[in-house]
């Protein structure tokens, strides 16, 4: 498996260098590792459509309001590695510590799907970063992550869920461990029927992943997976060293070929603090199955050497919310 975070966090690894004494510095099989969640109880969520929470936020000038109350589809949403630096392999579900991150990670990606479907974001035991680095260790850490992800998804499939058509979204550890679902639970099964797509980004995803799910080549197009990953204009990476036969689609056609589209095609980007909407904030063109960008001058983007993988979501915030739109849009009707 490629861990493309060996290219994608170069920044904060050299950081994380200088903190060795606040990583995991036993094996994995020798580390205590924090309880599962009890996926039947509300504490145990990020986000339900029931309640007032984080994903039911919307930037000020956003002109599509939460449509969750009325909403004929349901979103799964995993967010992405807020677990930077600590002591244990997985992060405690309830940690204290990293509630705010991973509320003001939800709100910032996961609300842009609000608009079309009712959102379920389940806490999980994620892995460390570390643990994308780490050969022997690591991919335990990100095993027993996915055992939650798993457990919540079947959770809701079996009490909530009631033959709904519904969304998958992540980002980063996020739709790293959603491909997995996907493969092992929805793809090639009765279930791929009620997937109207899964929004997989920030992780190369070989067109080769699934069995039956292609990847999207047009805006309205259903049951398929878009991924991509963004980067700093003429970025060139070596491929054995990070993304392998990764595909990226361009947020701003829908499509997976190299044509350059330009500011004027973004709807709007929001920054992390979700406050406002920045229109035409950013270009954007396939190369080589990455996003290519160039440099974004305003504040609240942030880039970590040539990537902006932090911008993945917050570059395509409204594409994203009016795609998912016309998306759902396409498989009700399509499915009447």
């Amino acid at each position: 498996m490629n861990y493309p975070f060996r290219q994608i966090l170069t920044l904060s690894i050299v950081i994380i260098s200088c903190l060795q004494s606040c990583l995991p510095s036993r094996k994995f099989e020798n580390a205590k590792h924090p309880q599962a969640p009890d996926y039947s109880k509300e504490e145990t969520w990020v986000a339900l459509p029931w309640r007032f929470d984080a994903a039911d936020c919307i930037p000020q000038n956003c002109s599509i309001p939460d449509q969750q109350d009325s909403a004929q589809v349901d979103v799964f949403y995993v967010y992405p590695t807020a677990y930077v630096i600590g002591i244990n392999w997985n992060a405690k579900y309830d940690s204290k510590n990293l509630m705010t991150r991973i509320c003001n990670l939800t709100e910032s990606q996961a609300s842009a799907f609000n608009a079309c479907g009712k959102v379920y974001t389940p806490f999980y035991r994620q892995a460390i970063l570390k643990s994308f680095l780490n050969k022997k260790s690591g991919p335990k850490a990100l095993d027993l992550a996915y055992e939650d992800i798993k457990a919540s998804f079947q959770y809701y499939m079996k009490y909530w869920n009631k033959g709904r058509p519904f969304i998958i979204a992540g980002h980063s550890q996020g739709s790293n461990l959603l491909t997995r679902l996907i493969k092992e639970e929805i793809d090639n099964t009765e279930l791929q029927k009620q997937l109207v797509a899964a929004y997989l980004i920030g992780m190369p995803i070989p067109e080769s992943t699934f069995q039956k799910l292609p990847i999207a080549t047009e805006a309205r197009q259903t049951n398929c997976y878009i991924s991509w990953n963004t980067f700093k204009y003429g970025t060139v990476l070596k491929e054995k060293k990070f993304f392998g036969k990764g595909k990226s689609v361009n947020p701003l056609s829908w499509k997976t070929d190299t044509t350059y589209m330009p500011a004027s095609a973004n709807l709007g980007g929001a920054p992390t603090r979700l406050d406002h909407i920045d229109l035409n904030i950013c270009d954007a063109q396939v190369n080589r199955g990455i996003l290519w960008v160039h440099k974004v001058k305003k504040n609240g983007y942030m880039r970590l050497g040539d990537s902006y993988h932090l911008c993945d979501f917050s570059f395509f915030y409204m594409n994203i919310r009016t795609n998912a739109i016309e998306r759902t849009n396409a498989y009700l009707l399509n499915n009447k």
